[in-house]
């Protein structure tokens, strides 16, 4: 019966930790490349009608990004807002130029080689 306590703990153990693990990590940004960017202007707007007959709103942003060591692509993306212009941001880029999550972040959080191609 011990054995049986043990295992069952064991066990609990092992799936609260998973379970907390599920919740707590963001799986868009697991190794993906870091890339920065400047909204300098507008996203470009899509309107898609849902099935009930609701509309989301997307907009649309073909940028320059730079990674750390200061090399450029352009990269585009989705967000469900406009972006707030003149901000900043780090890009999560996974494959080639998938682009699965971004945050906003200050310019000094920005390495130097990157600051330099957005200035």
């Amino acid at each position: 019966m011990k054995k049986f306590f043990t295992v069952a703990g064991i066990i609990f153990l092992i799936g609260a930790a998973g379970a907390f693990a599920l919740t707590k990590i963001d799986f868009n940004r697991m190794n993906a490349d870091h890339y920065y960017v400047q909204i300098t202007e507008d996203g470009t707007k899509h309107d898609t009608k849902l099935g009930d007959g609701s509309v989301m709103t997307s907009y649309s942003y073909r940028l320059k990004a730079t990674n750390a060591d200061g090399e450029t692509e352009p990269l585009e993306f989705t967000a469900q807002k406009n972006l707030r212009k003149d901000a900043y941001l780090k890009v999560y880029v996974k494959g080639e130029d998938k682009v699965s999550s971004y945050d906003e972040v200050k310019f000094e959080e920005i390495p130097k080689k990157a600051q330099e191609k957005l200035k």
